[in-house]
């Protein structure tokens, strides 16, 4: 006789077990990875992520359940079939897609009513991500349709499942309430879930895949590490103005490391030793915490740093700075990472941030705390008990202000997470109300250097002039006029044409930067620069902004168009960097053309009713509460998209949990790329790579090296080279240079047209 449901057999029919994977070995046999075990491995692996956030009863039954619909005849025979485990198996009826995931989420609503849509949510989208509950903008993959369809737990039933496996406790009450931690609170289940299943199908398919996760040190081994190389490399430093007050700053950092964990604000000057004082102070407030548990509202140690840093071009200079102190210990997670710098470890690291020290960009952070892939998700978990610094915090973006505000305190209050937020121009994020509104801001920030504005007053380096009328603009000639008067000098300007434009007027060797370079062919021009301004060379530079967050150079004497007060505040923190001259001079000018629409040209209208008919120094400290408030107010919205909305659970009885997880995930895009097509240059080592590519198709490794020769250009604009036969299609939508005219050594793509959509050229 048959196993009846319930039996505590895990074979199927009697006969053989269920599967849940199947692989070949070495002796080119087949090994059955038992279905049973998969769902106790994953629960149990689960549980252990979660109970690091008090959830671990909700992944156990997460993951019990995941693959319920595995038990099914059709999946059974489509396993076997695909395979080829039993090659006959498909002579018992057609073999398709089998959908195994909603027997899961509809026998969760079974047995637990209203809350057993937590585990819908999980088990639905554990392969597709994160469901939707009403159809809109994804159909019929929405979660609450899905519910309705039975059939697929019935033909997991008619099968003898395990009475372990089935029947389960219900879960204790959600741990975080079901307002705005609701969302986060699911989509951090969700990462222990597919995480535990990742791994514990790879530990099965791919051993020697994952041997390679374990080895990394541990945060006391890394500070040790720093203190070591701090000791060796700056202890001997020149006894300088700005190498005191870098010293005085770490030496603050370290000692306020020793507070409990919440947020922090690191208010420094550019020059003044940010990046190291804040790996310090995260170094040491982990460890720290590890000794004196009774901070953590979770009683478990900080397990890694995070810096997030806001753009690609400046993330490598930092990781740089990282792996010369910890070789073995950092893991870049951005886009135009180079795989040449890659490990095995450091890539499986980048999957789910198991690594102690993780760079990364405000793009891939903060995407991923409101994504809804499987792939974005899987590395929440780890974010639990971090330290996070936010480089140039100033660069939130104000329309998605009020969500990633939200998520911050929530990952503060709940999660064990420490904030750091890094900069010179400290933003106004802390709450405020006014007639009629309100503003949810970040709770109980706490600065760590104890008197900024002393520091402000002793590391002030240059000398900023403002034009006496700040509607007065200045043509490109007289700016070009001016800049060669100086032997060494920094231009910065708010567009790629304005870049052009003042290029074009400069002398031969003059240096231009902008987004429409290449990533390669950036570091190599910022190197040189360096290298010239080191040597006392000839060095003219005209840039857009995307050489003033974090990029390392040093100049006499810099130009900057009128822009944000915290535009001009970091292009000023290229000028007199190191304090070598008693006044670095910054010379602010009207361009002949405003600022791009939208957030750059606010920016600049609130910098001119801020200093209208000022003749203070522009750069004062207390400006820059005033000028965000006006920025953050001027807004069109700091919620555009209505993240918040889409988030809310909102309802009562049977209407209650109703999340739009997916809709939410498509909207929250800090950079909107949807007007714009990537484009592979003809650059350095890419002719080669373009060919591999058209011979072999994408590869992991080829696809990274790739990114690094790639421009982003506006659809309108691609599409008029596209037809020119400028660019081609080499693989299905990547698309590359086929003519040598269209890339310049100097300046990147020649758009042929600098009277451009200004939207298009920023960067």
């Amino acid at each position: 006789m048959d196993p009846q449901p319930g039996d505590e057999s895990s074979t199927c029919g009697g006969a053989e077990p269920f599967i849940a994977h199947v692989r070949l070995s070495e002796a080119d046999e087949f090994v059955i990875h038992d279905l049973r075990d998969h769902l106790q491995h994953v629960a149990r692996l689960a549980a252990e992520f979660g109970q690091v956030f008090g959830s671990a009863d909700w992944a156990h039954v997460a993951g019990l359940w995941h693959d319920l619909g595995k038990y099914s005849k059709e999946f059974q025979r489509r396993i076997k079939s695909v395979s080829g485990y039993d090659p006959d198996a498909h002579l018992e009826g057609p073999v398709g897609r089998v959908d195994h995931s909603t027997a899961g989420a509809v026998h969760a609503v079974g047995q637990f009513g209203v809350h057993g849509r937590i585990l819908a949510y999980l088990i639905a989208g554990h392969h597709a991500g994160l469901p939707d509950w009403h159809s809109g903008e994804t159909g019929g993959a929405a979660l609450n349709a899905r519910l309705g369809d039975k059939s697929h737990l019935e033909r997991a039933l008619s099968q003898p499942i395990p009475q372990a496996i089935l029947a389960q406790t219900k879960p204790a009450s959600p741990p975080v309430g079901k307002s705005d931690g609701f969302a986060l609170w699911v989509r951090m289940l969700f990462s222990c879930l597919v995480d535990a299943d990742f791994l514990d199908t790879e530990t099965f398919m791919d051993e020697d895949k994952a041997s390679q996760r374990v080895g990394y040190p541990a945060v006391e081994e890394l500070l040790r590490r720093f203190n070591s190389h701090m000791n060796e490399n700056f202890s001997g430093a020149a006894p300088t103005q700005v190498n005191r007050i870098r010293a005085e700053v770490l030496r603050q950092c370290r000692e306020k490391a020793n507070d409990a964990p919440g947020m922090f604000s690191l208010t420094v000057p550019t020059g003044g030793g940010k990046t190291l004082s804040s790996l310090a102070f995260a170094l040491e407030h982990a460890v720290a915490l590890e000794r004196a548990e009774h901070h953590s509202k979770l009683s478990v140690k900080k397990r890694r740093v995070i810096y997030v840093i806001p753009y690609t071009s400046i993330i490598e200079q930092t990781a740089n700075i990282f792996r010369a102190i910890f070789p073995d210990a950092v893991v870049e997670h951005h886009s135009n990472l180079d795989p040449d710098k890659e490990t095995v470890k450091s890539r499986l690291a980048t999957e789910n941030w198991d690594a102690p020290i993780i760079v990364t960009t405000n793009v891939q952070f903060f995407e991923s705390l409101f994504a809804a892939r499987t792939s974005r998700c899987r590395k929440l978990h780890n974010i639990v008990n971090s330290v996070v610094v936010l480089d140039e915090a100033q660069l939130l973006p104000p329309e998605f202000l009020q969500p990633i505000l939200t998520v911050m305190n929530l990952l503060a209050q709940h999660y064990g997470v420490t904030f750091v937020l890094s900069t010179a121009t400290q933003p106004a994020l802390n709450s405020r109300s006014g007639f009629g509104w309100t503003f949810k801001g970040l709770d109980g920030v706490r600065e760590i250097v104890r008197d900024p504005d002393s520091l402000y007053r002793d590391l002030e380096r240059v000398t900023v002039e403002l034009p006496e009328d700040l509607h007065q603009t200045k043509s490109w000639d007289e700016i070009a006029e001016r800049m060669q008067a100086h032997e060494s000098v920094l231009t910065v300007v708010n567009s790629r044409a304005d870049a052009r434009e003042l290029h074009h007027r400069l002398p031969k060797g003059s240096v231009h930067l902008s987004a429409l370079m290449c990533g390669e062919h950036r570091s190599r021009v910022i190197v040189d620069i360096k290298r010239r301004l080191s040597t006392g060379e000839v060095v003219r530079v005209v840039s857009t902004q995307l050489v003033e967050a974090g990029v390392d150079v040093d100049f006499p004497v810099v130009y900057r168009a009128l822009a944000g007060l915290d535009s001009i505040a970091q292009a000023a923190g290229r000028c007199n960097r190191e304090g070598n001259l008693e006044r670095g001079e910054v010379f602010v000018f009207v361009p002949p053309k405003p600022a791009p629409p939208g957030h750059l040209r606010r920016a600049a209208e609130t910098t001119v009713s801020l200093l209208f008919e000022s003749h203070e120094n522009p750069l004062r400290r207390e400006l820059f509460q005033s000028y965000f408030e006006q920025l953050y107010w001027k807004a069109p919205s700091l919620d555009k998209q209505g993240i918040e909305g889409l988030l809310k659970p909102d309802g009562q009885g049977d209407d209650q949990l109703k999340v739009q997880f997916r809709t939410a995930a498509q909207r929250f895009q800090l950079i909107d790329e949807s007007g714009y097509r990537s484009v592979i240059v003809r650059y350095g080592d890419s002719p080669a790579l373009i060919g591999r590519l058209k011979k072999g198709g994408p590869e992991r490794w080829l696809m990274r090296k790739l990114q690094r020769y790639t421009v982003s250009l506006p659809e309108y604009q691609f599409k008029k080279l596209l037809g020119n036969g400028d660019v081609r299609e080499e693989y299905p939508d990547m698309y590359a240079q086929t003519s040598d005219a269209l890339y310049h050594p100097e300046l990147g793509v020649l758009v042929g047209d600098t009277n451009l959509d200004p939207n298009a050229l920023v960067g």
